[in-house]
């Protein structure tokens, strides 16, 4: 069993994965980084200087708290409807990186694909069953 396990380890496919999985990992704090530092003030500046990560709802009805973090420490029970907005913009743009990155590789794959049909195929030189005929005629004369 641990053969075999050894075997599904090795797979090209599985290493493939893992280090789809890690380079995802660093890929995510990147385009985390991305929307708070730099999508979200911008957006926040067009709708009025809204700061998406403190929009929030106490639901629990205990007081007034200065931020989503604040509430949080407090045990209130919070609705914390801006920290959804910010996932759904970190998946949009994670989505539409992994769309062009999806593209470009597309791209490459279709451009050397074309290149190998251009190529000139090499002269394959004549069948056995060519050969063959050649020798029977020869053995006829």
């Amino acid at each position: 069993m641990l053969n075999e396990f050894k075997d599904f380890i090795a797979k090209g496919n599985v290493m493939d994965m893992a280090v789809g999985i890690i380079i995802g990992a660093a890929f995510t704090a990147i385009v985390s980084s991305l929307v708070a530092d730099l999508i979200n003030p911008i957006i926040g500046l067009v709708i009025g200087g809204i700061d998406f990560s403190n929009m929030f709802v106490v639901l629990s009805g205990e007081g007034e708290f200065a931020s989503l973090e604040a509430a949080r420490e407090a045990g209130a029970s919070v609705f914390a409807y801006g920290s959804f907005i910010m996932a759904i913009i970190n998946f949009l743009i994670i989505a539409f990186v992994v769309f062009m990155l999806v593209r470009y590789v597309n791209k490459v794959k279709d451009a050397a694909k074309k290149e190998e049909e251009a190529a000139p195929e090499a002269p394959a030189g004549p069948s056995q069953e060519d050969l063959l005929s050649e020798i029977r005629d020869l053995l006829k004369k």
